[in-house]
């Protein structure tokens, strides 16, 4: 388990950009991560390379994360998911955002 304070969000208002069971979703996904921390793997979570990881929700929620010093788990961006890839200027955004942190 991740100790309290230990994780943030660049964009703390990601949950709050959905609503109804995206936005449950969300919430739940974070505490997933928040329990888990590293040891997520695939299906829930996935490398996207350079310490940039996509945790996956049941219903195209998408949230983008890395880990910091410290087992900091710092919350990028989020999505709703509905094509395969992730568009490309989605994925320069959250790399943008990670630099910054």
């Amino acid at each position: 388990m991740v100790p309290d304070g230990a994780w943030r969000s660049a964009r703390a208002d990601v949950p709050g950009q959905l609503d109804g069971p995206l936005a449950e979703e969300a919430v739940a996904l974070l505490a997933y991560v928040r329990v888990r921390g590293q040891a997520l793997r695939e299906p829930r979570s996935k490398s996207l390379g350079d310490g940039l990881f996509e945790l996956r929700g049941r219903h195209g929620v998408r949230l983008f994360y890395t880990f910091r010093s410290g087992h900091r788990i710092v919350v990028l961006d989020g999505i709703v998911k509905k094509r395969q890839d992730i568009p490309v200027n989605v994925l320069a955004r959250v790399r943008a955002y990670q630099q910054t942190v």
